[in-house]
């Protein structure tokens, strides 16, 4: 079993049904609904709802929030759309207590479901629904996780070397840094955080751990700060961002996850459903534009006998939303953030599309 499918199958076992959700308590569980809004501000929520809006005011619509967070796109979405229902996914316990608390109000029209956000049908399963009206999915790190010094997700502060977004998982950036080969680790950091000076971090790394394994982010910190040259470290952010960028998706194997989300979304919704993704590096967003445009990660578009595309999808905006200054100035957090959001097609040159 690869490291992956240990991970989703420890995911899945541990999953109960949401009226039976036992979550573990944690230092934040305790924070108010005011609190909550206020350490998670939903990056272009107007945006997203506006775009999602002509399919969640159909009549008995259900929409999926892949990435439940603190639960800010869900209460504004429950508040926008009076019959709306709401299936809420996250890996992390500690964000459903905290999301459960925000939205108790809204009752059985959120329906919390503790899963890797690929997981969409065995939610829907969980909650008794066969195809929804919409999918959403912030592929963020949430405030929560980076404002958690112990998470060990930020490179400005020294923080256990964990990175781990479901900290039930079994494998930690500690791991990574001290336990892969030289070669996997140049090419992690390479690929995943196109880095371009990957091989002389990687060299660094396998050298200071020979002395002494990593514990904390500082450490690490420090290490790429000696690979990277210094007239690189005056210019493009702080050297350590890629690096970081790279550990977080190989821990949470985001990119296998997000192809498997895109599959899933595709097949569990209804013909004329909207999909809204925000995705924060480029790698992410090249995987959805080529989903929403050809139906594939790779961008191949499929044509017929009489070279008609036979996309599934079409892409509500066409060219990309990216938050405006005023956004950018009010929440940082937000200023790479990247908006595309797509329709399932009714027919593929004339074939009816039918739910699963």
């Amino acid at each position: 079993m690869s490291a992956k499918e240990s991970t989703h199958a420890g995911v899945q076992g541990a999953v109960a049904p949401a009226h039976t959700l036992t979550l573990t308590e944690t230092p934040d569980a305790g924070l108010s609904k005011k609190e909550a809004k206020e350490r998670h501000v939903p990056v272009m929520l107007t945006r997203c709802l506006d775009l999602l809006a002509p399919a969640l005011e159909r009549e008995g619509a259900v929409v999926i929030d892949g990435t439940l967070g603190m639960g800010g796109h869900t209460e504004a979405m429950l508040e926008r759309f009076p019959e709306l229902r709401v299936i809420g996914i996250d890996r992390d316990p500690q964000a459903h207590t905290i999301a459960g608390q925000r939205l108790e109000r809204f009752g059985e029209r959120f329906i919390p479901v503790h899963a890797v956000y690929d997981q969409i049908e065995y939610a829907m399963d969980v909650a008794g629904v066969n195809a929804v009206d919409g999918v959403l999915f912030d592929l963020g790190v949430s405030s929560m996780q980076l404002d958690e010094r112990s998470r060990g997700f930020a490179y400005s502060y020294d923080a256990p070397l964990d990175m781990r977004m479901n900290s039930e998982d079994e494998l930690t950036a500690r791991t990574v840094v001290n336990e892969y080969p030289l070669e996997r680790l140049r090419r992690i950091i390479r690929t995943w955080g196109e880095e371009k000076f990957a091989a002389r971090i990687a060299e660094q790394i396998v050298a200071q751990r020979a002395v002494q394994p990593f514990e904390t982010t500082g450490e690490l910190v420090a290490a790429i700060q000696k690979a990277v040259p210094a007239a690189a470290q005056r210019k493009g952010g702080h050297p350590a961002k890629r690096t970081f960028q790279a550990l977080r998706i190989e821990v949470n194997h985001e990119m296998d996850v997000l192809r498997a989300l895109l599959e899933g979304a595709l097949r569990v919704l209804k013909p004329g459903g909207r999909l809204s993704i925000l995705t924060y590096h480029s790698l992410e967003d090249r995987m959805v534009k080529n989903f929403m445009r050809a139906g594939n990660i790779e961008g191949k578009v499929e044509q017929d006998f009489y070279g008609n595309r036979l996309a599934p999808m079409k892409p509500v905006n066409n060219k990309v939303i990216v938050p405006s200054a005023e956004e950018q100035a009010q929440n940082p957090r937000s200023r790479s953030a990247k908006l595309r959001v797509a329709e399932k097609c009714v027919t593929v040159q004339g074939r009816p599309q039918h739910e699963r």
